[in-house]
């Protein structure tokens, strides 16, 4: 018996020093392969992409000449369903599929424009719109508005997930943090919700998906932290989703700077979380920075698509700051810092971005005059 527990113990020390002596090397071999790579990885990533880069930007210029030659689907006959379509950019995606002959599904919460949307959607080319007033924040209004699209038309071909609020304000200001939920409940999960179960019957027909993001979800502004945030999830859900439904489902991401809109007019969740118009907090966000036409983003929003490109930037101008933020984010800090940022204690609505704007009065020239009116649509 004690010969028996002498060997055990004798066999547990070799057994311990063995796993010690494991670690141990493991342990070495780990911090030697952490020090090359970061030692070699650099550099080499460096000329890498510098070769990479210039070869992408030279395609890119080559491509935006054959561009317009390139076929593009044909949607005649084919059905899209738009989410936040009685307004801005949802409203004018309508028009263009409807000038392409594609019967439409539009859906947001205010009916009577939904309904007037619909009208002019069929006076420019839809065969049929079917108008469904839901909220996208509501699991089961999602799941029912796709099953009515299904059910009504027989097949899906587009989803364009456009529905979206917006925050003015610095983060620090806020009074009613528990308010802000709606950012994240429509501009993400009112996309996740309906992706869910738009993807079945997108499969069935080879379909798209046509996310509405913002570039906010890749650059920095320091009133739209929340806004920015709900953006970044966006991209980044959609991006990940990309890879699991290719070839099946491509989805093409619209990370857009300042498009004319309700939101570039002014409505937005303020401090205290409450849905308002303040074209003052507009200025201050968005400042000297031009904003597109409404038109020309949609326009260049459903034509990608049906390209099936996977990104679209608009102003096609925004490339630049988006570039500068990956390849140099000191850079852009620096510039958002002294165009935005304020002394301690001083309002926001002192950022230089604004006293710019109004010193040079260029509202006159850089917002086109439909959002200069605090006036927005009711129901």
């Amino acid at each position: 018996m004690e010969s028996y527990e002498v060997d055990y113990c004798c066999f547990s020390v070799v057994v311990y020093v063995f796993n010690f002596v494991i670690v141990l090397c493991y342990s070495r071999a780990m911090n030697l392969i952490h020090k090359l790579m970061h030692l070699f990885l650099p550099p080499l990533i460096l000329l890498t992409s510098s070769f990479t880069l210039s070869l992408v930007i030279l395609f890119n210029f080559i491509y935006s000449f054959l561009r317009p030659a390139l076929p593009i689907e044909n949607m005649t006959g084919k059905v899209a369903l738009i989410t936040g379509a009685s307004s801005g950019i949802g409203e004018h995606i309508a028009y263009e599929y409807a000038k392409k002959g594609a019967s439409l599904v539009l859906v947001a919460r205010r009916e009577n424009s939904l309904r007037e949307v619909a009208r002019k959607a069929v006076q420019l080319g839809s065969p049929d719109v079917l108008a469904v007033p839901a909220d996208v924040s509501k699991v089961h209004e999602c799941k029912k508005f796709v099953e009515e699209a299904v059910n009504h038309f027989g097949r899906l071909d587009h989803l364009v997930c456009n529905a979206g609020i917006i925050s003015f304000c610095a983060f620090e200001d806020i009074t009613g943090i528990g308010n802000f939920t709606p950012l994240m409940d429509i501009n993400f999960w009112g996309s996740i919700y309906t992706t869910s179960f738009a993807i079945p019957h997108l499969k069935k027909t080879k379909g798209k998906i046509i996310a509405n993001a913002s570039s906010s979800g890749w650059l920095i502004s320091p009133t739209l932290s929340l806004y920015g945030a709900s953006k970044a999830a966006v991209i980044n859900f959609y991006e990940r989703l990309r890879k699991e439904l290719e070839p099946d489902v491509k989805v093409t991401i619209a990370a857009l700077g300042f498009i004319e809109s309700e939101m570039s007019q002014g409505k937005h969740l303020d401090n205290e979380g409450v849905v308002k118009v303040n074209q003052e907090m507009r200025d201050v966000s968005i400042g000297i920075l031009p904003i597109l036409s409404v038109g020309k983003c949609a326009e260049s929003i459903v034509n990608k698509a049906c390209r099936g490109e996977r990104y679209v930037i608009e102003p096609p101008w925004f490339k630049v700051l988006i570039l500068i933020q990956f390849l140099c984010p000191t850079l852009l800090e620096w510039a958002v810092h002294f165009l935005y940022v304020t002394k301690s204690g001083t309002p926001v609505t002192n950022a230089r971005n604004k006293k710019i704007l109004d010193a040079i009065g260029g509202k006159k020239f850089l917002y086109p005059s439909s959002i200069l009116s605090s006036q927005i649509k009711k129901d």
